[in-house]
């Protein structure tokens, strides 16, 4: 059985919830731990707390890692989404000391756990930083990055969209080279959809696919992507309510493989203007990045493998 630590930024945009669900109903996976990340005074791993409960994993330890209060994300402050709309009632958040989040990562490590860092690199940049070498051979495998552009047909997004890297650059640019994280980044991801199709399955499959069909449904009137991008870009089904970025990201990391191409490229990453650039140079790290996937054979595949009782075919 393999072994999985999820280190997340869960309570803003809904694809890491999307992502938990996804792993919990893993074949022979192992959720060892869940560590947050630009978490504030334990919100988001209370949430993360109450997912696991709903799905009956009380077993899965839960720690809160860097704070935003930590002045690690200035000039940005991540945020988090209307908790009434998107949880029904106020969740017990779920503080404690940033050092409880980095042992616990240093123990998944040790364990030969795979790490899917699903928001801000904070919390490895910590760990790197008081054990200098711990993640050399770890199996990282991270969400973000913007190495070529999105296909035509989704959306063109440039650097700036590539949040999980760009909020906190200093630690993304200390893991990149100090580390040999393979990257699923934003011109992959954004050829995945969560779709409003999806939501009557989803409200049939308990406790947790209930929670999620209530944050797609929320997050569908917040965002608005139906009509951003459903109808102007002809890659993506005109009902997508988000991208499932995080889920996509640790599938691969789970060595889900349909249609995905995984090429070793040479990448220089360095920050300039208080920007993360990242360049295809001779001169760069030798770095494994996801290069094309099948993007609605995947999405088709996180509904299945989010709902049904039995562990899904991969």
């Amino acid at each position: 059985m393999g072994k999985f630590h999820l280190d997340t930024d869960l309570g803003g945009d809904i694809d890491d919830l999307c992502a938990l669900a996804m792993v919990l109903n893993w074949p022979e996976v192992e959720l060892v731990a869940v560590t947050t990340v630009s978490d504030d005074q334990g919100r988001r791993a209370g949430y993360a707390r109450y997912a696991l409960d709903l799905a009956g994993r009380r077993d899965v330890p839960v720690c809160a890692g860097a704070d935003v209060s930590d002045g690690y994300y200035h000039p940005l402050r991540p945020g988090f989404a209307d908790e009434n709309a998107y949880w029904s009632k106020a969740i017990q958040p779920l503080p404690g000391p940033a050092d409880d989040a980095i042992a616990l990562l240093k123990r998944s490590v040790e364990q030969g756990a795979t790490i899917a860092p699903s928001g801000p690199l904070t919390n490895l940049a910590l760990l790197e930083r008081r054990w200098p070498g711990v993640l050399r051979n770890a199996h990282v495998v991270l969400m973000g990055g913007h190495v070529v552009p999105p296909r035509k047909g989704f959306p063109q997004w440039g650097r700036d969209m590539d949040y999980n890297l760009q909020v906190d650059v200093r630690s993304a640019e200390y893991i990149l080279r100090n580390s040999s994280p393979t990257l699923v980044p934003l011109s992959v991801t954004v050829e995945t959809a969560l779709r409003r199709a999806y939501l009557p399955t989803l409200r049939e499959a308990g406790p947790m696919g209930q929670l999620l069909a209530r944050q797609a449904e929320a997050f569908a009137k917040d965002e608005n992507m139906e009509t951003r991008f459903g109808r102007t870009c002809d890659g993506l089904p005109h009902d997508i309510i988000n991208f499932l970025h995080d889920p996509l990201a640790c599938a691969i990391a789970l060595s889900w493989n349909k249609g995905v191409e995984i090429r070793e490229i040479p990448v220089k990453s360095e920050i300039m203007d208080g920007a993360l650039h990242q360049t295809v140079d001779s001169r760069g790290n030798p770095t494994k990045v996801v290069t094309s996937v099948n993007g609605s054979e995947f999405s088709d595949f996180w509904l299945s493998a989010v709902t049904r009782s039995e562990k899904p075919n991969l």
